[in-house]
């Protein structure tokens, strides 16, 4: 079975300024509109006009992108706090990709002409978005680095790090169900592999099954060790 590449996955980034996104979006009258997923619903689809961005408030969402001859390869899974779907704003006529909600999720929808006069008016909106896009671009950087220099099982361990948010603060690091086939797409791996990793992660104590997936800080050491 090939390799699925991942490029880009969510990264542990340094505490998030106190200024906060979702309530200057529904203080300030931003014209938008809250949409709910269900699980696998997508959001918008490769090739569709891409018009609008979108800001999680709760759930995961995973972008990924199908070549010409069927491969797919997920570009990067996001979780509440995060953007998607700014390539309108650099002109981008359609999505270059498509949006699925790894489980239920709820997003705020807005209007690229919105988005743009937002950010011209609203100098600490465009800031915090700033940093979201240069953030975006570091995790690209990493991820290839990743790819190209480390073992699946390492790249299995930091996954499951950067999708619990580990070093984010108000965190629990717990995960909601995600199957091991994404969790193969993203690392880059056939899922007998990922199964044979994560049994041995649970049995070194380092995850725990309840109820969700609980990662434990200790899977830090798999990252780290040579």
């Amino acid at each position: 079975m090939p390799r699925k590449p991942v490029l880009a996955q969510t990264s542990p980034q340094a505490p998030t300024p106190a200024f906060d996104v979702r309530d200057f979006l529904v203080s300030t009258g931003v014209t938008r509109r809250t949409v709910r997923f269900a699980r696998s619903a997508v959001v918008f689809s490769q090739g569709g006009p891409a018009n609008s961005v979108f800001y999680i408030q709760e759930g995961g969402v995973k972008l990924s992108v199908l070549s010409s001859s069927g491969r797919e390869a997920v570009v990067a899974m996001l979780a509440g706090g995060d953007f998607f779907g700014e390539g309108c704003l650099a002109g981008q006529p359609q999505r270059m990709g498509t949006a699925t909600a790894v489980v239920p999720t709820t997003v705020m929808r807005i209007p690229k002409r919105e988005m743009t006069r937002t950010l011209h008016e609203q100098p600490e909106f465009a800031d915090r978005f700033l940093t979201h896009m240069l953030s975006r671009n570091i995790r690209i950087e990493e991820d290839l680095v990743d790819q190209l220099f480390n073992s699946s099982e390492k790249r299995l361990a930091r996954t499951l790090l950067l999708l619990a948010r580990y070093g984010k603060e108000d965190t629990s690091h717990v995960l909601p169900k995600l199957s091991q086939e994404t969790l193969a797409e993203m690392v880059g791996t056939t899922r007998s592999r990922v199964n044979f990793f994560m049994n041995k992660f649970r049995k070194l104590g380092l995850i725990e099954y309840n109820g969700g997936l609980k990662i434990n800080s200790s899977l830090l050491s798999i990252v780290l060790h040579d």
